[in-house]
């Protein structure tokens, strides 16, 4: 080996010892226990760290801790990193090299170890509070780090109240239905109050003597209909008042003095025959007391002609069943049962004319509509009652002065009233009924004597439909039952 070359070694030798230098067993000893003495005072500082914060610090803890912040810091500045200047040559060069490489090394993983620490002191000091708060890293202007741990101050406990008043924000939905069900609640906890009316009228009565006298007991026949939607319940009673208003626009007047070629045998011919027809084809009941009301206003404004009247009849049902049923028979059917007395044309133009002269008011009260309310209000109702007044009815529609001289709900209540008086009930005539017809019983004897003299005379009388129907064990037989005798005109011989 050269002079030159051996230069270069002894400089490369000389300029790593300045930053490596070879140490002996001993040194290599000295160094590794200062090196551990270093760990156990960050293990120690780092410790009573965690306690401070865990536990509380008591004077003794904090001073131990100024100690061991103090030491920490010598140590940390014993380390200071002296940059040499850069060699010259080409071996020096390439130690240079080696050192930059080595010191790069070093410092990675310096920190990667500081990371860990500040990783360690996130999780065991307080989460809540900011890294900064906990450890602080100062690093000076020789490149030394120094790590000083933070003892956090205790916060002052604030004891919270047991009960705490807590707000439920409910929805407008909720909200009205609470005070729906506290309204309603307090209606119904209110007591009724009496007005200075009722205490004067409950004293005039204890004075004349009138408050022993026994209540009319008045039944609520739609009680049991609360639930049905069909019964109306809640417009019921005001239909019936305008039923009873309007029923005079579907009356007639006496018109047999103005048919020159009709008179009232004929026209009971043709409704004897329109039962036997309405039988026939099985149809709804409304729909024959509509047919008769529409001949009775037809004929009262028109002049008709003896061979036409039974086409009225059967354009008045053709009429009557288009309003009321949901299978109505056709033209056919009715030119067939008449034994085709009429075609098709006379048929349809017959109805026209009805029509017109009607003004296609077809919406009136007939008696059937006053018989179903009626017959619900003779309590307890059964088929036999209701039979019988149906009987009755009828037999009021067949005989023209019976429809001339009493209106729509008369009939109905005299037909009610012979069929208890036929049937014997008790009482005859109840408080229910007077007040759901708006009759008394002196108001309908004579209509119902008239129905019980036709009843007693329908073995006589050769216009059978009637009683036919009504021997039937479907309806009760009760066109067989005897009249009532209460209601019969007493013979004097």
């Amino acid at each position: 080996m050269s002079d030159r070359s051996s230069t270069y070694l002894s400089f490369g030798k000389v300029l790593r010892g300045k930053f490596r230098p070879r140490l002996t067993r001993s040194a290599r000893s000295e160094e590794g226990e200062a090196r551990n003495g270093r760990l156990q005072v960050f293990l120690s500082s780092f410790w009573a760290s965690i306690g401070g914060v865990f536990g509380g610090h008591s004077n003794e803890d904090r001073e131990e801790g100024t100690e061991i912040e103090e030491v920490l810091d010598l140590e940390m500045a014993s380390r200071a990193v002296v940059v040499p200047e850069q060699p010259r040559g080409v071996l020096g060069l390439k130690y240079w090299q080696m050192h930059k490489q080595q010191q790069r090394k070093t410092s990675s993983a310096r920190q990667d170890s500081e990371e860990f620490f500040f990783f360690c002191s996130s999780i065991f000091f307080s989460v809540d509070k900011p890294l900064a708060e906990n450890v602080n890293i100062l690093v000076g202007k020789d490149g030394a780090a120094k790590a000083k741990a933070i003892i956090p101050k205790k916060e002052p406990v604030v004891i919270k109240p047991k009960n705490e008043a807590v707000t439920v924000i409910s929805s407008d939905e909720e909200e009205s239905q609470k005070n729906g069900r506290k309204i309603k609640e307090a209606i119904l906890s209110k007591k009724p109050s009496k007005t200075l009316t009722a205490i004067l009228t409950a004293r005039s009565k204890a004075a004349c003597g009138l408050t022993k006298k026994p209540k009319d007991l008045t039944v609520d026949i739609d009680a049991a209909d609360v639930d049905d939607e069909l019964a109306a319940v809640e417009y019921i009673e005001d239909m019936y008042k305008f039923y009873k208003l309007t029923e005079e626009d579907g009356r007639v007047h006496d018109y047999m003095d103005s048919q020159p070629e009709i008179n009232s045998k004929m026209r009971a011919i043709l409704v004897d025959w329109l039962i036997e027809v309405h039988k026939k084809f099985e149809l709804m009941p409304e729909s024959l007391y509509l047919t008769i009301n529409i001949v009775d206003r037809f004929l009262s404004v028109k002049n008709v002609p003896r061979r036409e009247l039974q086409l009225v009849g059967i354009s008045s049902m053709l009429i009557a069943c288009k309003y009321e049923e949901i299978w109505a028979p056709e033209v056919s059917d009715f030119i067939a049962i008449s034994d085709n007395a009429y075609v098709r044309e006379q048929v349809l133009l017959m109805e026209k004319a009805i029509l017109g002269k009607l003004e296609w008011y077809l919406t009136v009260p007939t008696p059937y509509v006053f018989l179903v309310r009626y017959i619900k209000a003779s309590v307890p109702k059964d088929h036999e009652m209701q039979n019988m007044t149906f009987f009755y009815a009828e037999l009021g529609l067949m005989n023209y002065s019976t429809i001339i001289e009493h209106s729509p709900s008369k009939l109905s209540a005299s037909a009610v009233y012979a069929a208890r008086c036929t049937l014997n009930k008790s009482p005859l005539w109840t408080e229910t009924l007077k007040h759901y017809t708006g009759y008394s019983e002196d108001q309908l004897v004579e209509c119902a004597k008239m129905l019980v003299g036709f009843h007693s005379g329908a073995a006589e009388n050769k216009l059978k439909a009637i009683c036919r129907k009504y021997s039937n064990p479907e309806r009760g037989a009760v066109a067989m039952f005897p009249p009532a005798r209460s209601l019969l005109p007493v013979c004097i011989s």
